[in-house]
């Protein structure tokens, strides 16, 4: 049996005295998506955080590739191939849209010339940024600089890419065009661990879902089967998932 891109089993983790999320377990296969959902405070974001190395866990055994990297530094686990795109996008407003994806290719061990020829190919990939290259990255819309992040993460080489409310605060149209590359991201064989705020749009790309409520799993299951069950609103309403405290962080 082939090991799944991620496995992460019975997470806890506090900020202080506050839980953000307890005894979260979830899986990530190759080629999917997998969307994990949740209101405002329910621990989305402290997953990611901690999967990347942000956080360091209370408990919990998070494996990829069928390595344990529990004690590895942020770096090492970028090195591996555990790549996120945080919330917020955070491209480096004062540097040119070129600059901004060979810094994506840093993580690789490859001459000056290895990677301009990488950020040729993303180019190809991403061809909405090819006419803003010279363009400075903060003069990008909201939308634009979205791409822009994606594009970065994908020149760190991604064997798991972990994207974290890629439509919040987007256009229509632009969250169409943001979700077509996720897609073509898996397609390219490289599974995504997707943090969204938007259940219908996560569900009707993700293979699997898991509902946060309060810091714990509520819910988990196929995006099919999901995405029509009262339950979800539910939990988003704060009914599922017991008298758990409010947990900290997204």
């Amino acid at each position: 049996m082939v090991d799944p891109a991620l496995r992460v089993e019975d997470l806890t983790v506090f900020y202080g005295p506050v839980r953000g999320v307890e005894r979260v377990s979830i899986e990530v296969r190759t080629n999917e998506i997998v969307a994990l959902l949740g209101a405002n405070g329910a621990g989305k974001s402290t997953v990611l955080n901690t999967i990347s190395g942000l956080i360091k866990p209370r408990s919990g055994r998070i494996e990829c590739f069928g390595t344990e990297i529990g004690s590895m530094h942020p770096h090492q686990r970028v090195e591996l191939g555990v790549v996120q795109v945080p919330e917020g996008r955070h491209v480096l407003s004062t540097l040119s849209v070129r600059e901004n994806l060979t810094l994506g290719t840093y993580s690789r061990r490859e001459r000056m010339r290895g990677r301009s020829a990488k950020v040729d190919e993303i180019i190809d990939v991403f061809p909405l940024l090819r006419p803003h290259l010279s363009k400075l990255a903060g003069m990008l819309s909201g939308g634009e600089q979205q791409i822009l992040a994606l594009a970065r993460g994908v020149l760190s080489r991604p064997r798991l890419l972990m994207v974290d409310e890629p439509s919040l605060g987007l256009a229509p149209q632009m969250v169409d065009i943001v979700y077509d590359q996720l897609r073509s991201i898996v397609d390219g064989g490289t599974p995504v661990l997707l943090v969204e705020q938007n259940v219908t749009l996560a569900l009707e790309v993700a293979a699997r879902g898991y509902v946060l409520a309060q810091g714990s799993v509520a819910l988990a299951g196929q995006a099919s089967s999901l995405i029509d069950d009262d339950r979800v609103t539910e939990a988003y309403l704060g009914s599922v998932g017991g008298e758990n405290e409010v947990a900290a962080g997204g």
